[in-house]
């Protein structure tokens, strides 16, 4: 359902070309009560300010607020704690400047507990007719478990697990399939059937799953980035920013601040 969801709005979002954002809102408007009802995804639009103008009650909760309205004009700097925001923010900016279009982005999340969350966010440029960016519009749903009813279940649990004990030394596709017993393409198809993650995203899951736990200790970042699977400190911060939008450090400060 997710997956068609997602694809729907990819394909609203490339067709429609409204003169304004308020003309888009306008349109967008009837559809808000259904948007409420999806629980498992945060749905927004914003302005060429990357400024909230549209959120359904998902993303209103994942702010830890009761209603729409206090988050109707405000940036996600504005919003989420200030070691996260500014980052969110930032992205959106790629989007609405650059005409970045992310798509299948995996992330975690801090929720209003302060508990982190993997999602798989995807944002995209809106145009008006003169294809100049008026908006943006997003989607972050959030992770769903495995589909264990899929054939090929057990030969990917047994993926999973050999990333699970070995990600912290580089683990190559070659082995990843040869556990599997099928082809680079057949393993990419059904660990996203499966988990709805790439093999690569699910190393890098594994990764900072385990980067998560250990910027809770006193252990120097240098040590997690060692402990992680990476012997580049800065090729650690690079991924552990695209995936969480911010530092290693700032992460620390972040849960070290709730």
């Amino acid at each position: 359902m997710t997956g068609d969801m997602v694809d729907t709005i990819a394909q609203w979002q490339g067709k429609m070309r409204p003169d304004s954002i308020d003309a888009l809102l306008a349109g967008v408007a009837p559809l808000l009560p259904v948007l409420d009802l999806i629980p498992n995804a945060a749905i927004f639009i914003k302005d060429r300010q990357a400024r909230y103008l549209c959120a359904n009650r998902t993303l209103v909760e994942r702010c830890g607020l009761k209603s729409l309205q206090p988050l109707l004009g405000k940036t996600s700097a504005q919003v989420f704690p200030s070691q996260l925001g500014p980052a969110y923010t930032e992205q959106d900016m790629q989007v609405l400047m650059e005409g970045l279009v992310l798509e299948n982005q995996l992330e975690l999340h801090l929720y209003k507990s302060r508990e982190p969350g993997w999602c798989l966010t995807y944002k995209w440029p809106l145009y008006n007719p003169r294809q100049e960016i008026i908006g943006l519009i997003g989607i972050s749903l959030d992770l769903q478990s495995a589909s264990k009813t899929h054939p090929a279940y057990k030969q990917l649990v047994a993926v999973d697990e050999h990333i699970r004990k070995h990600f912290n030394r580089p683990v190559s596709m070659e082995e990843l399939t040869r556990i599997a017993g099928v082809s680079a393409a057949q393993l990419e198809r059904y660990c996203k059937k499966v988990f709805h993650l790439t093999p690569r995203q699910m190393i890098h899951k594994a990764r900072l799953e385990h980067a998560h736990r250990l910027l809770h200790t006193t252990m120097a970042i240098t040590e997690v980035a060692l402990q992680c699977g990476y012997t580049d400190h800065s090729a650690f911060s690079r991924q552990f920013k695209a995936l969480t939008g911010f530092t290693p450090r700032q992460y620390r400060q972040a849960t070290q601040s709730r």
